[in-house]
């Protein structure tokens, strides 16, 4: 459906944007010449889904674009870590193996706000932890928050996932991009409607993502600007620099230390294959499938780990079936990995198993119970890493 009013460059509403902190050590490389590597950590959004070539179209694919544009092409490397269907929790243990490990990165961009549920200590403890554990592990490395549109992120006042997202931002002195609020300002002027740019009313099409990519140059461009200090608001962290783990968490069982552990790590299991995913369709994983699988009632795998928590990051798919667990020889536990999405295709799903506010070490144990829901064309047990925080 055509605009009543066209999208003109430069003309379109800014977001609310809070530099708290500011971007110090990205600004320094870029006023200096220097090459940077700039992350994009998120779901479906940040993935490029709603767009006609998620890597050129996408606002990651065209804010990479502008970067290089600005910088200079061989000065500018970009990681996509968008994963459909993940929410920050997942992105807090995907953080070292899908960004991290990829060498030093400059810039992280964090969008979580459209997947992230209605659990406020949940939603704090994933984007906390990414915080945290992205200064522990790479502290060099800026971030910023991004706030995307959908539903539930739209209207008056500041919704629900914004505001925790903010809390977080705040108390940290990370930068934050509303995107939403822009789009609600253009909505409120008439200038467009929020199917024109999202048919679905999540992912945006090709125009949408180009407002998107906007907002994010909007964000960026100061940066770029020669002969200004640092960019930053007043606030009780700019004092502290840069140095966010001196802050007590505002989450004690924040994951801070999660990460992913290879499924074939495990040294006890029995009746488990190790494979790679045969099934198809499969969505929301562009990674190394590798995983143990079972398909029969008696499969069982054990494992330990020291933390505050553990948990398993599965593929479940059209003939997923019933799991039990138990940690620390308790009582086993039943989980039904079958959903209506499981009809669609196979893709990465965690599960919590257990979680504390210190750490201590933990045996969990996993079995194939054989059994499986009244939809499931069958019982399989697809167990793709081990989650630890």
């Amino acid at each position: 459906m055509p605009h009543s009013k066209p999208i003109h460059p430069h003309a379109y509403p800014q977001p609310i944007i809070h530099t708290w902190s500011g971007l110090p050590a990205f600004q320094d490389k870029i006023r200096k010449g220097l090459p940077v590597t700039v992350a994009f950590l998120g779901g479906s959004i940040t993935e490029g889904a709603g767009a006609s070539d998620a890597d050129k179209t996408s606002w990651r694919g065209l804010t990479q674009a502008w970067l290089e544009d600005r910088h200079g092409a061989g000065r500018v490397a970009c990681i996509n870590a968008g994963v459909g269907g993940t929410d920050s929790t997942f992105g807090a243990h995907r953080l070292q193996e899908h960004v991290l490990e990829h060498g030093p990165v400059d810039l992280l961009f964090v969008e979580f706000s459209v997947n992230d549920g209605t659990d406020r200590s949940e939603s704090i403890r994933g984007m906390e932890g990414i915080v945290r554990g992205c200064k522990r592990r790479s502290p060099q490395t800026d971030l910023c928050f991004v706030y995307t549109a959908a539903d539930k992120n739209l209207g008056p006042g500041v919704p629900f996932n914004i505001a925790v997202h903010e809390e977080v931002a705040a108390y940290y002195g990370i930068p934050s991009v509303n995107y939403a609020s822009a789009i609600q300002q253009g909505i409120d002027e008439g200038r467009w409607t929020w199917r024109e740019l999202a048919p679905d009313s999540v992912h945006p099409n090709d125009e949408g993502h180009a407002l998107y990519a906007g907002f994010a140059r909007e964000f960026l461009e100061p940066f770029f600007e020669t002969g200004l200090d640092a960019i930053a608001e007043t606030s009780h962290v700019t004092s502290m620099g840069r140095d966010v783990l001196s802050l007590p968490p505002l989450e004690a069982g924040n994951y801070e230390y999660g990460r992913m552990i290879r499924a074939d790590s495990i040294l006890s299991q029995r009746g488990f294959d190790y494979n790679g995913l045969q099934h198809r369709p499969v969505m929301n994983w562009r990674y190394d499938d590798g995983h143990l699988e079972a398909l029969n009632e008696g499969a069982s795998l054990s494992y330990i780990v020291t933390g505050r928590g553990t948990g398993l990051c599965l593929f479940m798919g059209p003939d997923s079936g019933i799991l039990e667990y138990a940690v620390n020889g308790g009582p086993f536990q039943e989980v039904n990995l079958f959903d209506d999405w499981c009809k669609l295709a196979y893709r990465p799903v965690i599960i919590m198993l257990a979680s504390g506010s210190e750490p201590a070490e933990m045996q969990v144990e996993v079995r194939n119970t054989g059994r499986k829901d009244v939809e499931s064309l069958g019982t399989r047990l697809q167990v793709l890493r081990i989650l630890s925080h």
